[in-house]
């Protein structure tokens, strides 16, 4: 017990004492990287799912078991591209979510072995670069699919597909799956309902007391669908944040649906009003007709090259679309720049 209180205080210090000094990198997309192994139904499933009784092709975190060596690689791109931060292939690592494939029983497996994998990537990569930076991996906790503010059923909105509890049980149990996997930071992200974001926030509370174990430090980071800067359940930027400040985030921010032309003036308005650090990592700009991305690294650092300069932020990197080119323009581009200073929140009545 003393051990883990002690890691979870090195944790935090740590990241801290490298967010005063430099801007901060996280990694692109998983998913983008994955397709271009061109996977198989059969590399999906392994020996071990070979028999599986529902198709398993597109469950892209169940790879940390069956292509654990494919994980890790992307991983170490991403760390040799010059991510600071590497999150966990865990966005659909839940009950709830699994329960698509029909493999609930798998959650926590799924979280122990992503974290290790993410882990061994990071220790890989500081052997074979002696003197980098730090680098850290972050448990990454997707939205659900499930939503716990909006009805499912356009004939009855009242009804919700979900409960609370049932949110926060399962967010427990990955939460679990991630510190057991030995991860150095919590990661809520693509948060388009912020009370399924609150039942992450309680879950990571409610086992760090139960465990008695320090509290790793948490990232929270929502997504913006539209023009009119609200997420996908009607909150504004600023009711998102006052929504989720009690958890006391080492940062909070935006990623995914915008790319970073469009996600610009929200995080001009986040940085402004946060009193933690500030994160961001968009698309390579709006899918194409086909769904793809077609923005270049050199445009996607561009734009964030010129929030850095402004002084909107502390943690950059990329979501879909985004490969370890963009990560290392984007690296690159802000290596030089000072970090936006925390700034002093005056409390009135």
């Amino acid at each position: 017990m003393a051990k883990a209180l002690q890691m979870g205080k090195m944790n935090c210090m740590d990241i801290r004492k490298e967010l005063e000094k430099r801007i901060l990198v996280i990694d692109g997309a998983m998913g983008t990287m994955i397709q271009r192994h061109k996977l198989t139904e059969a590399d999906y499933r392994g020996e071990r799912f070979k028999d599986w009784h529902t198709d398993v092709k597109g469950n892209n975190d169940l790879l940390c078991i069956t292509q654990p060596e494919i994980i890790k690689g992307i991983h170490k791109q991403y760390l040799a591209a010059g991510a600071d931060i590497i999150e966990t292939n865990t966005f659909s690592s839940t009950t709830i979510a699994m329960a698509d494939y029909d493999m609930q029983s798998l959650a926590y497996e799924l979280n122990v072995a992503a974290a290790r994998c993410a882990k061994d990537a990071v220790k890989e990569f500081l052997a074979e670069n002696p003197g980098a930076a730090p680098k850290f991996v972050a448990g990454a906790i997707g939205p659900l699919n499930k939503t716990l503010s909006l009805s499912p059923d356009v004939n009855n909105p009242g009804y919700r597909a979900v409960t609370f509890d049932e949110v926060v049980a399962a967010y427990y149990e990955q939460i679990k799956g991630l510190v057991d996997g030995g991860v150095d930071l919590l990661l809520i992200e693509t948060i388009f309902d912020t009370l399924n974001a609150k039942g992450a926030i309680f879950a990571a509370k409610k086992y760090f007391r139960d465990h008695k174990k320090e509290e790793l430090p948490i990232m929270i980071s929502g997504t913006i669908t539209d023009a009119s800067g609200r997420t996908l359940s009607g909150q504004t930027l600023e009711a998102f944040y006052t929504s989720v400040m009690h958890a006391r985030p080492l940062s909070v921010g935006l990623n995914c649906a915008l790319g970073a032309a469009e996600m610009r003036s929200h995080i001009e308005e986040l940085s402004q009003i946060a009193a933690c650090y500030t994160s961001a990592y968009p698309n390579a700009g709006l899918p194409n007709a086909m769904g793809e991305y077609d923005e270049q690294p050199s445009e996607t650092a561009h734009f964030i090259e010129e929030w850095a300069k402004e002084g909107f932020v502390n943690i950059v990197g990329g979501c879909c679309g985004t490969t370890p080119d963009h990560i290392k323009h984007i690296a690159d581009h802000v290596k030089k720049i000072s970090p936006r200073p925390l700034p002093v929140i005056e409390h009135s009545l």
